[in-house]
C-alpha cells in the first residue's frame, strides 16, 4: 500500500493547528459541549428508541456539562488534573441525577482519559484508566437512576476502556514515528561524518602519492642536472647522457602527476586516468632509473608461498616469484621501495649502495631496504638522517617515513626505520595480506 502525502491544502491546517494547539482545544470543547447538550434534550421511549427535543436541559446539567467541557481546554497542560476534574463532576452528575437521562458528562472523562493515554506510560495508563473505569461504573450501578444492570451504565465502562486503549495507541504510534525520525537524523549525521572521512582518507593518500612522485623524480632531475653541469665543460658527451636522464626522469614524473591529479576530477571526465596503478611489476623499471643515476641496487626476492621456495636475483621476476598481491599491498610495496631509494639517493653519499629484499609468505609480505651509507663528508647528514629517522621523521621538513608508516599502517602492517649497526640505513616494512584482501572485499561493490 502507497501511503500518499497530504497536499498543500491539506498541510497548511494542519501546520496551523500544531502551531495553535489551544485552538484546537477550544474547538474540541465547543463540539463536545454541543454533543452533550444534545444527549440532554433527548428522551427514551420504551423500545421504539429516541425522541429528539422531547425535552428542555435540566440547568444544573448544563452547568455540569459546561464546566467538564470547560476543563478539556486545558487537557494537553495536566492531563492528569483534567480528568481528575472531568471525573469529579460525572460523579456528580450520576448522585444527582438531574433530569435522570444518563450521564453524558462522562463523555468529557473518556477524552481526559485519552489525552492521559496520549502523554503518559502505558503502565501509568492503565493503572488510571483502571481506577476511572471501575469507579464511575461502580458508582453508575450504585447510584444511577438506571437499573445496575443498564446499557449507560456499561456503556460508561466501555467508553472509558476503549478511549485509555486508544490513548496508548496513539502514543505508541508517535514513539514509532519520533525513533524512525531520530534514527534518519543519526543515519543522515552519520553518512555526513563517513563523506567527511572518506574525504580525508583520499585527500591523505592523494598527498603520499604526490609525495612519492615528487620526491622521487625530482631527486633524480637534481642529482643529474648536478653532474651534468659538473661535466658540462670537460666531458660534454657525460653530460649529454645525464641531461638525457633528467627529460626521461621529468617525463616519468609528469606522467604520474597527470596520472594522480586525475584523480581528483569528477566522475564521468573522458580524461580520467584509465592506467594501472605502480606496483611490483615496474621494480626493474625503478631498480634501473636508479642505476642509470648512480646508485647500485641489488634484488633479493624470495617466496614461500607457492608449491617451493622461490629465489631470484633480477627485478623483473618479481611478479612471478611473488605472484599476485592485493592492490593496496602492490602499490604500498613499490611506494616503500621507491621512497627508501630516493632517501638514499639524497642521503647517502656517492659511493653508497643499496639493497632490496622482497620476501612473501603465506600472509604477509615484507619489504626490506639496506644501504651501506658510504657518504666521506656527508656522514654528518647520514647521522641526521638517523637521528629523524628514530624520532619518526618529524624533524627536517620531510615526510616520506612519515608516508610509509601511515601506508603500513592503512594496511594493517608495519613500519621500522632507523639506522644501521655499523653504518648505513635501514627500512623494513611488513603488510598482511589476509587484512589487504578483507579490506578490498569490504570496498568491493
Amino acid at each position: 500500500m502507497t501511503t500518499l502525502a497530504p497536499g498543500p491544502a491539506l498541510a497548511r491546517p494542519r501546520g496551523w493547528l500544531r502551531a495553535h494547539p489551544l485552538a484546537l482545544d477550544l474547538a474540541v470543547a465547543s463540539v463536545v459541549l454541543t454533543l452533550m447538550i444534545t444527549g440532554m434534550m433527548t428522551e427514551r421511549r420504551g423500545m421504539h428508541g429516541s425522541v429528539y427535543g422531547a425535552h428542555s436541559p435540566e440547568p444544573l446539567s448544563v452547568v455540569l456539562a459546561a464546566l467538564a467541557a470547560g476543563a478539556l481546554v486545558a487537557r494537553r497542560r495536566a492531563p492528569r488534573t483534567v480528568l481528575a476534574v472531568t471525573g469529579g463532576l460525572t460523579l456528580v452528575e450520576i448522585l444527582t441525577g438531574p433530569g435522570g437521562r444518563g450521564t453524558p458528562v462522562a463523555m468529557t472523562a473518556a477524552i481526559a482519559l485519552f489525552t492521559v493515554g496520549s502523554r503518559t506510560s502505558r503502565s501509568t495508563t492503565w493503572r488510571i484508566a483502571l481506577l476511572t473505569a471501575v469507579g464511575l461504573t461502580a458508582s453508575a450501578m450504585l447510584f444511577g437512576p438506571e437499573p445496575w444492570y443498564g446499557q449507560e451504565n456499561l456503556a460508561i465502562f466501555a467508553w472509558t476502556g476503549m478511549a485509555a486503549a486508544v490513548g496508548d495507541a496513539v502514543r505508541s504510534r508517535r514513539a514509532f514515528v519520533d525513533a524512525i525520525r531520530e534514527r534518519a537524523e543519526r543515519a543522515e549525521r552519520t553518512r555526513e561524518e563517513e563523506a567527511r572521512r572518506r574525504v580525508a582518507e583520499e585527500r591523505m593518500r592523494i598527498a603520499r602519492e604526490l609525495h612519492d612522485v615528487v620526491a622521487h623524480h625530482i631527486a633524480l632531475v637534481n642529482v643529474q642536472a648536478g653532474v651534468a653541469a659538473h661535466v658540462m665543460d670537460n666531458r660534454p658527451d657525460q653530460a649529454k647522457e645525464a641531461l638525457a636522464h633528467v627529460r626521461e626522469a621529468s617525463r616519468s614524473a609528469l606522467n604520474e602527476l597527470r596520472a594522480t591529479v586525475g584523480l581528483l576530477r569528477q566522475y564521468g571526465d573522458p580524461e580520467a586516468p584509465t592506467e594501472p596503478a605502480p606496483g611490483l611489476g615496474l621494480l626493474d623499471q625503478l631498480v634501473d632509473g636508479f642505476a642509470r643515476a648512480g646508485l647500485p641496487v641489488e634484488v633479493e626476492i624470495s617466496s614461500t608461498a607457492a608449491r617451493g621456495p622461490w629465489h631470484s636475483r633480477r627485478p623483473e621476476d618479481a611478479p612471478a616469484v611473488i605472484g599476485e598481491l592485493p592492490a593496496g599491498v602492490d602499490l604500498t610495496a613499490y611506494r616503500v621501495v621507491q621512497e627508501a631509494l630516493t632517501n638514499t639517493h639524497k642521503h647517502a653519499g656517492e659511493e653508497a649502495g643499496a639493497i632490496v629484499r622482497i620476501a612473501r609468505a603465506w600472509d604477509f609480505l615484507e619489504v626490506t631496504v639496506l644501504d651501506d651509507g658510504v657518504a666521506g663528508e656527508g656522514a654528518p647528514v647520514v647521522q641526521q638522517r638517523s637521528a629523524e629517522a628514530a624520532r619518526g621523521g618529524e624533524t627536517g621538513g620531510g615526510h616520506g617515513l612519515l608516508g610509509m608508516r601511515e601506508r603500513a599502517a592503512a594496511l594493517g602492517g608495519e613500519c621500522e626505520a632507523g639506522p644501521r649497526y655499523g653504518g648505513g640505513f635501514r627500512v623494513h616494512v611488513r603488510l598482511p595480506l589476509t587484512v589487504a584482501r578483507e579490506a578490498a572485499r569490504e570496498g568491493a561493490p
